[in-house]
């Protein structure tokens, strides 16, 4: 998710001139009926030195976004400053763990650092900066999650999964190139410890967010996302040290929570006892939460969508749970969040939308990863808690931040989801 970038742009318009709530749904946080099933495919172990789903995501804990950072681009190349956030220090990590984060999603795009087929040489300055921000999480003691973010998404650029999916020479290019990029990218850091963990790519979709040919183009584009996954697999593992049973997490579709339990999306097979994780996505309803047409949320609020409540979340998590963490499959929710309100009202209902999400993540063994941009701001796409140089809070980022980290990690029998219900804004 972005402000300034013609990526969010373009996303946006296409939210708000075409997609219908409920597409916007079925896309960010699930609202079709699940059909079909994956292979009932379970792990015997996984890393970060715990076994077992449940236990991954307690690990994971509270996570958090470096968002429109090392993922900004500008006219296809990608800058750590492209989008208005100032460089990233230490500072900033060392202020996260302080307030309870454990996992960082540090998103990357690879625009214009990317050489001609068919290496694809990587330039080493940008690959460097990458390390280096893997390795300030590492010396705060944080997990750290690193990707492919914009190269693809809405198939504007090499990651073309509607080109892909109908062009066998497309999809032959794109997958030679996945592996080039990964092969460099899982090199370089096979020896780092198993804190770190890949993402295959982001919101892969051919820039209808769900609601595109992949509707009707019998599976093409679902079949190749699958297909690309399983490249990405085989390549990190093949790269040999920590990297050959290290943590792999792939999407659904858009990382649409749907897409990851209708039928559509398979988990790759994998040599290393398949630790893997599921990504998806969860922002529902977009109108709400990035949006901010809607003030308020949930079962007291006035100013609301229509679809998108308690219920319909629980419904959600409820289907990422029985299809996967039951089966011992982890499941990380890469992005969620709120925009922030320009009123103490709209606030409190931000908070109890967050704070909601969050415990019922925790309930349902999911691990959340807080989306933040960088802005501080009211209104569409001001989601930032902390500044990027100093650590700081923005704003009331503190209050934030401790309210989504006490429904993460509070164990009290007293403290339950029905709790938070009870306690909504009214």
């Amino acid at each position: 998710m972005t402000f300034k970038s013609s990526i969010s742009r373009i996303k946006l318009t296409l939210m708000s001139l075409f997609i219908t709530a409920a597409a916007i749904h079925s896309c960010s946080s699930g609202s079709r009926k699940a059909s079909g099933a994956i292979d009932e495919t379970t792990p015997q172990d996984t890393v970060l030195t715990v076994k077992g789903a449940v236990e991954m995501a307690q690990q994971f804990g509270m996570g958090w976004n470096l968002g429109n950072q090392m993922d900004a681009q500008k006219d296809g190349v990608a800058s750590e400053t492209a989008w208005g956030n100032p460089v990233v220090t230490q500072a900033l990590f060392d202020k996260l763990a302080n307030a309870g984060i454990k996992t960082v999603r540090i998103p990357v795009t690879w625009l214009g650092h990317i050489g001609d087929a068919p290496g694809y040489t990587i330039n080493k300055a940008w690959l460097d900066r990458v390390e280096q921000l893997v390795g300030y999480a590492e010396k705060a003691g944080l997990n750290a999650i690193i990707n492919i973010h914009h190269d693809g998404a809405d198939s504007r650029h090499w990651l073309d999964i509607k080109g892909a999916a109908e062009n066998p020479e497309i999809n032959a290019a794109v997958t030679a190139q996945i592996k080039a990029m990964w092969a460099q990218i899982a090199s370089r850091f096979k020896d780092k410890g198993q804190f770190l963990i890949f993402e295959s790519f982001n919101e892969i979709h051919d820039g209808g967010w769900g609601w595109g040919a992949n509707r009707t183009d019998g599976g093409k584009q679902y079949r190749t996302l699958n297909e690309w996954n399983q490249a990405f697999v085989d390549t990190v593992r093949a790269t040999g040290g920590n990297n050959a049973d290290r943590y792999l997490a792939v999407p659904s579709y858009c990382t649409n929570p749907d897409n990851a339990v209708d039928g559509s999306f398979k988990l790759p097979q994998d040599s290393a006892d398949n630790r893997l994780i599921v990504a998806v996505h969860y922002y529902a309803p977009v109108d709400y939460s990035l949006n901010d047409k809607f003030k308020e949320w949930g079962h007291t609020g006035t100013d609301v969508d229509t679809w998108g409540d308690e219920t319909s979340l629980l419904e959600t998590f409820g289907k990422l749970k029985s299809m996967y963490v039951d089966k011992g499959i982890p499941v990380y929710i890469g992005e969620m969040g709120c925009v922030r309100r320009d009123n103490e009202r709209a606030e409190k209902f931000r908070r109890y939308y967050l704070e909601y999400v969050c415990k019922a993540a925790r309930d349902h063994n999911l691990a959340p990863i807080y989306w933040d941009n960088g802005y501080g701001g009211t209104g569409r796409e001001q989601s930032g808690l902390f500044d990027r140089t100093t650590g700081e809070y923005l704003n009331n980022g503190g209050d934030i931040m401790s309210t989504m980290v006490k429904a993460v990690t509070t164990d009290d029998p007293d403290y339950t989801l029905q709790s938070v219900y009870d306690n909504a804004p009214i």
